[in-house]
């Protein structure tokens, strides 16, 4: 599948694009899981940081809460239907400096646990490409307990479906976004996406106007 899915953002307020497939596809190094053309996006203050970088960032993890963006409204891209969700996983530390390193070196145990290890909480939409053509977009790592939608809901672009969280594998608040052709994420095949007809560059910030309150 080669047509672009059109998204809306997702959000309101300012995000910092990482891993970007307008940089590079695969956007995560890796072609598994339909994640070819996935994006994350990193809420950000008006100085485009997430949180304020102390020394104690450098040696130890933080709470979740220290970052400007944890439980920032998310919103959904599309119009379509609630094919999966799941909001029970804990917000855990978030992780700067060395302890992203030790972080990053338990990420093979994590992918053991399981998929849920991985994506956390999320939100899964299915939504219509073409005539007879599905696909279902991706939104992970949400705030547990946040999920504001049901299984077989009917959602419209902008309505609330969660808060932005720690879950899964995420060393900061931020949103990750993907999709795919079909409900099981670990066999689908990637779809491509664009925001607004194009596709922001790793690094740059996303102001998506008014912050939700």
């Amino acid at each position: 599948m080669t047509q672009p899915l059109e998204l809306d953002y997702p959000f309101t307020g300012r995000w910092r694009v990482r891993n970007s497939p307008a940089n590079r596809i695969p956007s995560h190094g890796t072609t598994l899981f339909g994640l070819s053309y996935a994006i994350d996006f990193v809420p950000v203050d008006e100085n485009g940081r997430s949180a304020p970088f102390t020394p104690g960032s450098f040696i130890r993890p933080e709470p979740p809460t220290t970052f400007v963006g944890f439980g920032r409204v998310i919103t959904s891209p599309v119009d379509g239907e609630v094919v999966g969700l799941h909001d029970t996983e804990p917000d855990h530390d978030s992780y700067r400096g060395l302890p992203s390193v030790r972080y990053a070196l338990t990420q093979r145990q994590r992918l053991r646990r399981g998929w849920l290890n991985v994506i956390g909480n999320h939100v899964l939409i299915e939504t219509a490409i073409s005539p007879g053509t599905r696909v279902v977009v991706a939104l992970c790592h949400l705030q547990q307990a946040s999920v504001a939608v049901k299984a077989g809901q009917s959602l419209r672009r902008g309505d609330r479906i969660g808060l932005c969280g720690n879950s899964g594998n995420s060393t900061e608040p931020h949103l990750h976004m993907h999709a795919v052709d079909g409900r099981d994420l670990i066999r689908a095949n990637a779809v491509p996406i664009t925001f607004e007809g194009s596709l922001p560059r790793n690094n740059a910030i996303v102001d998506a106007g008014l912050e939700n309150p």
